[in-house]
C-alpha cells in the first residue's frame, strides 16, 4: 500500500517536472525567436499585449487538455477547416520567425544571385507549400 502510494507520488512529481521543463522550453523558444514581439511590432497592436499573452496561455492549456484526454471531438467540417487554418497560420508564423531570425532568405537570395527577386522566391515557396498540402490532403488522406 505504501509502496504503491509512493510510486504514484513519484510519477506525479516526474510528470509535473517534465511538463514544466517542456513548457519552459517552449516559452523560451518563442522568446528567443521573438515571435510574439515581432508579431506585435508588425501588426502595430501593442495595446493588445494582454490579449496575446492570454491567447498563448489558453492555447497551450487547451492543446494540453486535448492531448491528454480521450475525447472524441466530432465537429462540423467548417469548424475543422477553421481549426486547420489556425494551425497552419501558427506553423507558418513560427517558420517565418525562425527564418527571419536566421536571415535565411536574404542570404540565400544573395548567394544565388536573386537579390531583386526575393518577393517572387517567397511567393513561390508559399504557393508550393499550399499546393503540396492540398495535394497531400486531397489524394493521400482518406
Amino acid at each position: 500500500m505504501i509502496v504503491s502510494l509512493l510510486t504514484n507520488l513519484i510519477q506525479v512529481v516526474i510528470g509535473l517536472s517534465s511538463g514544466m521543463a517542456v513548457g519552459g522550453g517552449f516559452v523560451a523558444f518563442l522568446t528567443v525567436l521573438g515571435v510574439i514581439p515581432r508579431l506585435i511590432q508588425l501588426s502595430k497592436t501593442g495595446r493588445m499585449l494582454k490579449v496575446y499573452i492570454g491567447c498563448v496561455i489558453a492555447g497551450s492549456l487547451f492543446g494540453t487538455y486535448l492531448s491528454f484526454t480521450s475525447i472524441n471531438w466530432e465537429q462540423p467540417l467548417i469548424i475543422l477547416v477553421i481549426w486547420g487554418l489556425f494551425h497552419g497560420i501558427f506553423n507558418g508564423m513560427l517558420a517565418a520567425a525562425l527564418t527571419e531570425v536566421l536571415n535565411v532568405f536574404p542570404i540565400l537570395s544573395k548567394r544565388i544571385g536573386m537579390d531583386g527577386y526575393l518577393l517572387w522566391m517567397l511567393m513561390a515557396i508559399l504557393f508550393g507549400k499550399v499546393a503540396g498540402s492540398l495535394f497531400q490532403w486531397i489524394y493521400f488522406v482518406k
